[in-house]
């Protein structure tokens, strides 16, 4: 059987925006994704300052950016993970937490997990987020 491909299509420009592109293949696991914190907002052209220590890992491997408070997405908020069988979304006690299918997992800072499954729909916080994206398996 072949190995199957998991990705995220981006459903909001934001989305797209970020993935940098309509879809994004996920190439390890567990894929993280969260807030980008490091953007200067004294500066039209946003730029981001690298301050990873050489040779460690970033905290996420999707970075969000959000322009402004309240925000939907925290800065570690939530991962794609397969443990052979199944792929699980995982909610890294983000504070709005995730929408999976109109249910929302985690928030509130108490984390949570669910069974991701191909045409998933994730919200990145709360249902105003402008972060939406689907997921797929193929």
């Amino acid at each position: 059987m072949p190995k199957q491909r998991a990705a995220l299509v981006g459903l909001t420009p934001e989305a797209r925006g970020a993935l940098g592109a309509a879809e994004l293949v996920i190439a390890a696991f567990p894929f993280r994704v969260g807030r980008e914190s490091r953007a200067d907002r004294r500066v039209s052209a946003r730029t981001i300052t690298e301050r990873r220590r050489p040779g460690s890992r970033p905290n996420n491997d999707l970075y969000l950016i959000e322009p402004d408070e309240p925000f939907n997405v925290s800065r570690e908020h939530f991962e794609i993970d397969h443990n052979g069988t199944q792929y699980v979304l995982i909610d890294r006690q983000s504070t709005c937490g995730t929408i999976v299918e109109g249910s929302v997992v985690g928030g509130r800072n108490a984390g949570g997990a669910v069974r991701l499954g191909d045409g998933d729909v994730i919200i990145v916080g709360t249902s105003t987020s402008r972060y939406v994206f689907k997921f797929r398996v193929s």
